[in-house]
């Protein structure tokens, strides 16, 4: 008998590689299952709430960046207001219980006045819509 030509070998390697291929996938592959739920959307009262209390604890930590102002912030007017009145509750409370203490009391004011303004969104006070001179032209 003698050895097999060698276009024999390769093909009868390559059938061996493709079946093992198969079986390998078959028995290792995961299902594919449903796509996980996509997150809904934050309301504007989560939004403002993280936003808000994220600087206001920066700025009872004594944080790098907590001396920005409030439009580097990413603040509305509304809600810098609710972060100057947070952060003074917050220092009333480290004052006589510590700062683990002053920071839930941001958190506490933030969500409270985020929830009670729908999210303090409205815009800049001094900001105004573009004047006829000052559009680009069409």
């Amino acid at each position: 008998m003698g050895t097999p030509p060698r276009t024999a070998v390769r093909n009868g390697a390559a059938a061996l590689l493709w079946v093992l291929a198969l079986a390998g996938c078959a028995t290792s592959a995961p299902r594919p299952s449903a796509a996980p739920p996509s997150p809904s959307p934050s309301s504007p009262a989560q939004i403002c709430t993280s936003l808000v209390s994220y600087w206001a604890e920066e700025t009872l930590k004594g944080g790098k960046w907590a001396g920005l102002d409030w439009e580097q912030k990413g603040l509305s007017n509304e809600q810098y207001a609710i972060h100057e009145d947070a952060v003074a509750a917050g220092r009333a409370e480290e004052r006589t219980a510590g700062l683990d203490k002053a920071l839930e009391v941001v958190d506490r004011v933030v969500a409270q006045r985020c929830a009670a303004q729908n999210g303090a969104t409205w815009s800049s006070e001094n900001w105004r819509p573009p004047s006829a001179d000052t559009r680009s032209p069409e």
